[in-house]
């Protein structure tokens, strides 16, 4: 019987970072620095200030795992999928090829939604449409402790990854998914709801950087020939979805902002000032509300 060869380490973690760098840095990689910290610490399951202040050797194993990774983030592939893991409003989020990888401009929209319920203790009940990874309807519940969740997609393995990510945040129990079409099987409403809807235009899909068309499922990219599909279908929705003082969040992609609140308009819901902005400026996040009913006759002679 032959014994398995074992490679002595060869390379220390300082020089191994070095290289690492050199070469995404060569591929024209942004943060190469950063890329090849994390992809080490993960590799080597260490802290990253831990690892910055090692010159230990690294098992040959090692190596190559780190080599792999490396080389599928030269091909394009984010760390984040790399990892399996992004970290979103301060909370890890497993991520799979079901699911967006959580970007930093889509905390907008649960700063949006706690500003428009800032009382900690309410008793919200709150809806994600798309609910993906879990990390919009995960952040608002991990704020608001007495709240309650309903999340919808359409994809059975986004609902499986943000059953998993509820559950390890401490939020699961507060938080029941649906498998359905945005708004369509839904007959309760709700206090808060919130979106973050596929709004490329079909035909941009082929112009995204390579780390989002190559990795993030179209499904949750194609916003149909205009990038509005999915708005119309929410913005119809919503008067039957909001509570009489319910506030809707929808995030919106670069220069979305007239023409979805323009539908929001139209279809009998308030526009409640300009859209929030995210940290590089742009309009992320616009809050509707439900027009209030008029008032009859009789109720107007009452109230005064």
């Amino acid at each position: 019987m032959k014994r398995a060869v074992v490679r002595p380490a060869s390379a220390t973690i300082p020089s191994l970072r070095r290289s690492a760098i050199e070469t995404l840095r060569s591929a024209g990689i942004e943060n190469a620095e950063l890329d090849a910290r994390v992809l080490l610490a993960h590799v080597l399951g260490k802290d990253a200030a831990e690892l910055m202040a090692s010159d230990e050797l690294v098992a040959a194993e090692a190596e190559a795992r780190y080599a792999d990774a490396i080389g599928r983030r030269v091909a394009g592939e984010p760390v984040a999928r790399i990892v399996g893991v992004k970290e979103f409003w301060s909370r890890p989020f497993a991520v799979s090829p079901d699911v967006l990888v959580p970007r930093p401009g889509t905390e907008t929209v649960v700063e949006a939604a706690l500003a428009a319920k800032p009382e900690r203790d309410a008793p919200l009940r709150v809806l994600d449409l798309g609910i993906g990874s879990g990390a919009i309807l995960g952040a608002i519940l991990s704020e608001r402790p007495h709240a309650t969740g309903v999340g919808v997609d359409r994809s059975l393995g986004a609902l499986k990854i943000a059953r998993a990510n509820l559950d390890a945040i401490g939020v699961g129990e507060r938080a029941q998914l649906v498998c359905g079409n945005w708004g369509d099987t839904l007959s309760s409403q709700f206090d808060l709801v919130v979106a973050n809807p596929p709004y490329i235009p079909t035909r941009a899909i082929g112009e995204l950087p390579v780390e989002v068309r190559g990795f993030d499922p179209a499904a949750a990219l194609d916003g149909g020939a205009d990038g509005l599909a999915a708005y119309r279908m929410i913005v119809a929705a919503l008067p039957g979805l909001l509570a009489p003082r319910g506030v809707a969040v929808l995030e919106l992609g670069a220069g979305q902002e007239e023409v979805v609140a323009e539908l929001a308009r139209r279809t009998q819901l308030n526009v409640n000032d300009t859209a929030r902005r995210d940290l590089a400026g742009v309009p992320r996040a616009l809050v509707l509300t439900p027009h209030e009913p008029k008032k009859t006759l009789g109720q107007e002679r009452e109230a005064h």
